[in-house]
């Protein structure tokens, strides 16, 4: 058991093992306090937030919803790899669970994982956990197809070993939402028991010091368009990706242009076919960087010139990408009359910084 970090503390925690924290709004004297108690505390608990495409995810954490009221986490852990920090002491995320759980994580005594809950908040005995649990809110559909991006994965273990280390507790001390109660099913999409295991490689390193297994491959983005589609003259128009083959970073949003998101680095080659080019015309390609939707940047132009039967390019695409950018190709016909786009294959390899 231990006293609860202050907001200081806790900053300071994430800070020193290399965690990029944003403090969002009042967190510091956010919190339910007011309903219950808050600590002892004795362990961090890992959730999925079920959230989609468009959600402001971070101010659901801080404000809640009409069921249930903020904050909803000690932070949250955008697919950026951001730690948003959004309160300071009780938050309404672990609810009732299992206290022989809980007694294995105080006694950090159990094997791979602990015994399987069988409390749920409003069962005869179930623990209060908001009381004795930090927990991270880790931004993800949690339908166990959305991926997690490395970065951001990372980022979750780093957090966690942020608090372990500051009160001395080992990766056992870390459990997932389902491991503490019978009607829980997060975090999906990865085991909590890889999850500890990495965290232990964390703690045996010095702070700051840990990146990951794997933090040197790749991952690979294939997208395209599925059918085809005209080109007006004159405009620069981001290429929409609407077939997606693979998606590993989690970057590139169903039928969306963009295909990475920075901090990252990549190569590969876009693949383009236009037909009704006339013979010299050109088809101008380039990266261009949006922050959101607001355009910051371009990158040199390729160029697509018109053939005789139709025309073909294939258009490199290596570049670094700093945070909160996203990377799209866009195009711009400079024929008179529109022009159709027959094919687009986009291919990469992304390292995550």
């Amino acid at each position: 058991m231990a006293t609860p970090l202050t907001a200081t503390q806790l900053v300071a925690a994430l800070k020193a093992e290399g965690c990029a924290v944003r403090e969002v709004r009042a967190w510091r004297t956010h919190n339910r306090n007011s309903k219950g108690a808050w600590g002892p505390v004795n362990g961090v608990m890992i959730h999925h937030t079920v959230t989609g495409p468009g959600t402001d995810v971070v101010a659901l954490i801080y404000d809640g919803h009409s069921a249930l009221p903020g904050p909803l986490a000690t932070g949250c852990v955008t697919k950026d790899g951001t730690v948003h920090l959004t309160a300071n002491g009780r938050a309404n995320h672990a609810g009732g669970g299992d206290g022989a759980v809980l007694t294995q994580v105080v006694d950090e005594s159990y094997g791979d994982r602990p015994t399987a809950p069988t409390k749920h908040e409003g069962s005869t005995g179930a623990v209060d956990g908001n009381a004795r649990f930090y927990g991270w809110e880790c931004e993800n559909a949690g339908d166990g197809k959305d991926p997690w991006p490395r970065v951001q994965y990372v980022a979750m273990v780093r957090a966690t070993a942020g608090i372990c280390r500051a009160h001395g507790w080992s990766a056992k001390s870390a459990i997932g939402h389902l491991e503490w109660s019978d009607w829980k099913p997060d975090p999906r999409g990865f085991d909590m028991k890889d999850f500890r295991r990495d965290l232990a490689d964390c703690l045996a390193l010095p702070a700051g010091q840990w990146q990951g297994d794997g933090d040197d491959m790749p991952q690979y983005v294939n997208l395209g368009v599925a059918e085809h589609y005209t080109l007006r003259p004159g405009v620069w128009d981001s290429i929409e990706f609407t077939a997606e083959w693979s998606d590993e970073t989690g970057d590139h949003l169903s039928g969306g242009a963009v295909f990475a998101r920075g901090p990252a680095r990549f190569t590969g080659s876009l693949s383009l076919g236009v037909a009704d080019l006339p013979v010299g015309d050109v088809v101008q390609v380039r990266m261009s960087e949006f922050e959101v939707d607001t355009h910051k940047a371009d990158h040199p132009a390729h160029e697509v010139i018109g053939t005789p039967g139709g025309s073909f390019a294939v258009v490199p695409l290596t570049k670094r990408i700093g945070g909160n950018r996203r990377m799209r190709v866009r195009l711009l016909n400079q024929s008179s009359a529109p022009v159709k786009i027959t094919s687009a294959v986009l291919t990469v390899l992304v390292w995550k910084e």
